[in-house]
């Protein structure tokens, strides 16, 4: 039997949401055709989008449908900087915190290598909790430069949840617009895009239980972005291109669902969260727990999230070894799996190169139950003895060379 413990990298659709999206593929129609089925298809993008609004406390208006996470961080970023720099040309310094996803990361990279921007990466501390007086710090080295400020909601490999509504009220002593990534927040956060004060927000389908290829950027509407991409015009201008109506409504579906069922399922998660951290520690080996993780706190680390740090072993060995025990999981970002380097989220917040590539990622949804826990605990002593044993016995070959 499987035992599906990756639900970061990304969630098995709801059943609601795949009856929806295959009701819909069966239906013809663009949403930008004005025949009475392009104006049908143009009904269910705007039912949809006043159902993605109302999940992240936006308004309708401030939706902007995409392909995804990494499209909408590319939009937010991008197109912050460029009309940002356009509007005064001072505005060149993105401040953005070191642990982001490399939808983030390598977007800012690109505007470093190809765009003459400058950087200041703010770290986090040994928790991966941003602290808004860094922030701040940040910005005073010359606020008129800043373009822009990044940092997430909440991090995509330890799981630890970012004060956002305080940094945001920094950025905005200074009149700096900020942008936030939620993809991993919104399964199990609520996310309220006007209260939180954000000017930008990011987020996706396939963490929710909707479909892959479809996200949301969040703007407000006294933001001005350059658009990417050019073509019909959709979107507002921002994103041209033939909407994917099938997969929006599913993503509405999704959003609706995760948010109607959000109190009880962080309760559930918590528990199967603190008792498989509970399990790995006990189990011994001097395995530990990165991130915040006092017993049911859910503000300061996401519900679903165990990342764990097992010493003298290479933690793909690890996972691999589990995967032939049946206990599907990560070694950190689906996005960079297979990448032979130490996560950047762990050297950032201080965990010894060593130490961070015994890395383990363990992330619960709504397919998780207390079975699956169990035989994780269950296959992980085993597992950690022959990785081991592999660890000790690959330096012992590298010596006698």
């Amino acid at each position: 039997m499987r035992h599906y413990l990756d639900h970061a990298a990304t969630t098995p659709a709801l059943p609601q949401v795949a009856t929806a999206v295959a009701e819909q593929m069966a239906v013809a129609g663009n949403a930008s055709s004005l025949h009475a089925s392009g104006r049908a298809a143009r009904k269910v993008v705007e039912e949809s989008r006043e159902i993605v609004a109302s999940a992240l406390g936006a308004g309708p208006s401030e939706v902007i449908f995409t392909s995804g996470g990494t499209e909408s961080d590319n939009l937010a970023i991008k197109g912050l900087f460029y009309q940002r720099r356009a509007d005064d040309p001072r505005r060149t310094r993105l401040v953005v915190s070191a642990i982001e996803h490399h939808a983030v990361l390598d977007c800012v990279d690109f505007l470093v290598a190809h765009e003459g921007a400058q950087v200041t990466w703010v770290r986090p501390d040994g928790q991966g909790r941003i602290d808004p007086a860094a922030v701040r710090e940040a910005i005073a080295l010359d606020p008129a430069q800043v373009a822009l400020v990044s940092v997430m909601w909440a991090n995509n490999e330890v799981g630890a949840v970012q004060p956002i509504a305080e940094i945001a009220a920094v950025a905005h002593e200074f009149d700096i617009p900020v942008h936030t990534d939620a993809v991993q927040a919104m399964s199990t956060l609520p996310i309220d895009f006007s209260g939180v004060g954000t000017d930008l927000l990011t987020a996706t389908g396939h963490k929710i239980g909707g479909p892959m290829g479809v996200g949301v950027l969040l703007a407000r509407r006294d933001i001005r972005l350059r658009a990417l991409t050019q073509g019909g015009g959709q979107e507002r201008g921002l994103r041209s291109g033939t909407l994917d109506v099938a997969a929006i409504r599913g993503l509405a579906v999704a959003a609706a669902a995760v948010t109607a069922d959000l109190p009880a399922e962080q309760d559930r998660l918590v528990a199967l969260r603190d008792k498989m951290i509970r399990g790995s520690l006990d189990a011994g080996y001097d395995i530990s727990v990165s991130g915040p993780h006092e017993v049911g706190d859910v503000t300061h680390r996401l519900s679903g999230n165990v990342h764990l740090l097992v010493p003298d072993c290479d933690g793909d060995s690890l996972l691999y070894l589990l995967d032939a025990a049946g206990i599907e999981c990560s070694t950190g970002s689906a996005c960079q799996a297979g990448v032979p380097r130490p996560s950047h989220v762990l050297l950032a917040m201080g965990v010894p190169e060593k130490q961070a590539g015994g890395a383990l990622r363990l992330s619960l949804g709504h397919t998780s139950h207390d079975a699956d826990v169990a035989a994780f605990l269950q296959a992980l002593p085993a597992a950690v003895e022959r990785a081991q044993r592999a660890h000790h016995a690959g330096r012992t070959g590298e010596r006698r060379r």
